[in-house]
């Protein structure tokens, strides 16, 4: 299968989701002998914090300056594709969808923020990566969000055939490495800053750091504002790269999971860091949101809290059991969560629809 994907960036990991995702996905994408590729504008804020040049595998990056400027190259690789796919915040949204819709090829639409889509749509507020129509005339909608958002992606925007598409992690990348002193804590959290989580992290994590001073508190992630409430025992490092992830993680007995606010409220929305913690075989200490039992086991594969006592509880947790929920997550990823498998899923919810 030939796939032309319109998407924000996949060249720069930094205060994005999106990048980690696809890389992983289109290098799956690429093994099973299927070639993508992926059309990105090259913005000077992702330009100046690029950690990815080229993609593996035989996948082409095309990044350019303008839409004017790359349309002929566009259009030809939509008309030897077999499906074509436009996704949330792709910058050039309105424009690519239009080369999409007007080609003969599956049309796809893949919103990987559905919560942050949603949200603006029943606040009555435009949103610049879906057109006046809404989705409607799009083949195929992929959504990073299961539960009641795929009903309301049909109800609100029209979309007429949706699928969940959720997170992942590729264990080619995430797995159990040495850790490293640079990243050693009692407790870590990797997360680009958003104030949305802020009540959550603060109950999680910087307030579990104040009633345990004795403990190293570790916090990756960008975009964090000078006023942010450190504390002596909390370590920050302004931005980890995805090759230093793994590190990361298993450099403390422990990580943290927040979801940002929208995503928690609609619930089944996992963020791709779950997974790749958990292939690393770092145990999570995850927030409460509904559907998290669908991609792991509360009490055997992760550690819920909602509050600081809570927090401060799973700190408290012998070593053994951490480690053997740390074992049960990792088996569960490797099942059912890597890179691969959403490839797999991927290609069979375009065939299914191509035929149908």
């Amino acid at each position: 299968m030939r796939l032309v994907i319109f998407g924000l960036t996949i060249s720069s990991s930094w205060g994005n989701g999106h990048a980690t995702l696809w890389r992983g996905v289109i290098s799956a994408l690429g093994r099973a002998g299927h070639h993508v590729t992926f059309f990105e504008r090259d913005v000077p804020y992702y330009a100046s914090h690029r950690d990815l040049h080229a993609l593996s595998h035989g996948n082409e990056l095309r990044l350019y300056p303008s839409f004017e400027d790359i349309l002929p190259e566009a259009r030809r690789a939509v008309a030897e594709a077999d499906a074509a796919m436009v996704t949330s915040y792709c910058p050039d949204g309105a424009a690519a969808t239009e080369l999409v819709l007007e080609s003969r090829r599956l049309k796809v639409f893949y919103d990987l923020d559905t919560p942050v889509t949603l949200d603006r749509i029943n606040a009555g507020q435009s949103v610049g990566y879906i057109g006046p129509r809404g989705l409607v005339d799009f083949d195929c909608v992929l959504s990073y969000t299961g539960g009641e958002a795929l009903e309301q992606l049909r109800t609100k925007l029209g979309a007429r055939r949706v699928f969940p598409l959720y997170g992942s992690a590729d264990p080619e990348v995430h797995r159990p490495v040495p850790p490293r002193d640079v990243f050693r804590g009692d407790f870590s959290y990797l997360g680009t800053y958003a104030a949305d989580r802020q009540e959550a992290l603060a109950a999680l994590f910087l307030e579990a750091a104040g009633r345990l001073p004795e403990k190293r508190f570790v916090i990756g992630g960008s975009l964090y504002p000078e006023n942010f409430p450190w504390a002596p025992n909390i370590y920050y490092m302004r931005h980890v790269a995805p090759p230093d992830h793994p590190a990361f993680y298993c450099s403390s007995p422990l990580t943290l999971n927040v979801t940002r606010g929208a995503m928690a409220a609609m619930g089944y929305c996992p963020s791709g860091r779950l997974f790749e913690a958990a292939a690393c075989g770092t145990p999570i200490l995850s927030d409460s949101w509904e559907g998290l039992d669908q991609f792991f086991t509360p009490g055997k594969e992760i550690l819920v809290a909602r509050t600081t006592d809570e927090a401060v509880q799973a700190l408290s947790l012998p070593a053994g059991e951490i480690a053997a929920i740390s074992r049960a997550a990792r088996e569960r990823v490797l099942a059912e969560h890597s890179a691969a498998r959403r490839a797999e899923e991927l290609v069979s919810i375009l065939e299914s629809v191509s035929v149908s």
